[in-house]
């Protein structure tokens, strides 16, 4: 076992680390001999403990008058053409970028290449290339005017597969961990996951972005059911996600790290994409230690704002929680396969570049 570090991501939800309900650990695994008092408690009041919030960090002025310009916009625009000639809009943007912005297209290609080795051709590169450039465009707008949509069109546009396996967790009465991983827009699949009345948490780095702040904020106005989604900083304490496992709910967090955070967040090397990786193992410890159900999650982004929310059957069945290290490993060597299954099959879903 290797001491690594954790990831800070852009757009999805991330994972605590920790002992138990009382470890003198914070959720990103630092110890606690600096304690931030304003955390503990914070889940009683505060759905979101240690997010930066818009009233105690307000928007800037002028990005908030930047916001509301694209928001009118991208709304207008979607009263004339329709939830359908958004996406066009959205693509035609991506494919506009993936011309412009020789960068970040060069560190696709990286990535692709880094991930798949012999199997990224030149080919196979552009189109997953492609792909990423009108993906990430369409997600980010739809995205920005969820809340503008009309309900009934988002649930239409919701496919859900595997499910159940949520459901069976529940009916175990400990909750259910799903893992996530760095493919798919997962703070999209967050919002529709709660739209759908899942009572769902997830831990992400606590400092959001001003744009992110006011979007999220918009949509705790308009939906009853995303003030029921916890968002858990990762840097408080654990003891939070701890009770939302022991009330039967549901805790999603990625597991792969890609940047370095610090040198006491836990993790463990396995392999996958053919090299070793570092990935969280404070999770899953978290969520074995409350005996929940462990299932790994992804979401596909589909052709004009359609998304399908695919859940696997439990990565391990029956685990032996005091055999702690040797089940981890089995967990997450069958999560480094379904990672790699899911990437050789939708390469354009990649995150974080």
């Amino acid at each position: 076992m290797k001491t690594a570090s954790s990831e800070k991501p852009a757009d999805v939800m991330e994972a605590a680390s920790g002992e138990n309900a009382d470890d003198a650990l914070r959720a990103d695994g630092e110890p606690r001999n600096r304690p931030d008092r304003s955390d503990v408690g914070a889940m009683r009041s505060d759905p979101s403990p240690g997010i930066m919030s818009i009233e105690e960090h307000p928007v800037p002025f002028m990005t908030l008058v930047r916001i509301r310009i694209v928001r009118a916009f991208l709304r207008v625009w979607m009263r004339i053409f329709s939830l359908s000639g958004l996406y066009l809009l959205g693509y035609a943007f991506g494919i506009g970028e993936y011309l412009v912005d020789y960068r970040r297209r060069h560190r696709v290609h990286e990535k692709l290449k880094s991930y798949f080795k012999e199997q990224a051709t030149p080919k196979f590169r552009r189109k997953a290339c492609i792909g990423y450039f009108t993906r990430m465009r369409c997600d980010k707008i739809f995205y920005t005017i969820l809340d503008r949509i009309p309900r009934d069109q988002i649930m239409n546009r919701i496919e859900l597969s595997g499910v159940q396996h949520i459901k069976d967790g529940q009916q175990k009465g400990n909750g259910v961990y799903v893992a996530l991983c760095h493919f798919g827009s997962h703070h999209i699949a967050g919002l529709l996951m709660a739209l759908l009345g899942f009572e769902l948490a997830g831990v992400r780095d606590g400092k959001e972005s001003a744009v992110r702040r006011y979007i999220q904020n918009r949509y705790v106005e308009t939906f009853p059911e995303i003030r029921r989604m916890k968002m858990f900083a990762a840097n408080s304490f654990p003891r939070g996600i701890y009770r939302h496992l022991q009330d039967n709910k549901i805790v999603a967090s990625l597991l792969d790290p890609e940047r370095r955070r610090g040198q006491t967040t836990k993790t463990m090397t396995i392999s996958m994409f053919g090299t070793d990786r570092d990935v969280l193992i404070g999770p899953l410890q978290i969520a074995m230690r409350c005996n929940s159900e462990v299932l790994q999650g992804f979401v596909i982004s589909k052709p004009y704002f359609h998304y399908e929310l695919r859940i696997s059957p439990p990565l391990v069945e029956n685990y032996d929680s005091k055999d702690e290290d040797r089940t981890i490993r089995r967990i997450l060597g069958c999560y480094a396969g379904g990672v790699e299954s899911f990437a050789e099959n939708h390469p354009d879903h990649l995150m974080n570049i």
